[in-house]
């Protein structure tokens, strides 16, 4: 068993999470996300990004406005709807109990010690 096999999934488990919690801060263009999420260290291609974003959209989480470039066509820029702004919450609650349920178990006594 590879260990980058789990990594990639953990990272997966986590994306729609990361990208609501970029999309939280205000109007977004996927390739600034792309770029937050590289350097973040969340390896994330277009061909993921991009379907993400359509089921995310299409799901009521999501809405874009589109916008003039003055560097080529116009861009899609995306926002939370009230809907999802409600899904990130229940979100970032799950993810502060995931926090304290790792911590509890990372900290947790050895008992195998002892026998």
């Amino acid at each position: 068993m590879k260990v980058e096999n789990t990594q990639v999934q953990m990272r997966k488990g986590i994306l729609e999470f990361c990208i609501l919690e970029i999309i939280a801060r205000g109007e977004v263009y996927a390739s600034d996300m792309l770029e937050e999420l590289t350097a973040a260290r969340m390896i994330v291609v277009e061909g993921t990004l991009y379907p993400l974003l359509t089921r995310l959209k299409n799901a009521g989480l999501l809405d874009y406005t589109w916008k003039e470039s003055t560097s080529g066509p116009p861009r899609k820029y995306y926002t939370l709807t009230p809907t999802g702004q409600d899904f990130l919450h229940q979100l970032r609650l799950t993810w502060e109990e995931i926090e304290d349920s790792i911590q509890i178990i990372r900290t947790h006594p050895s008992t195998s010690a002892a026998e």
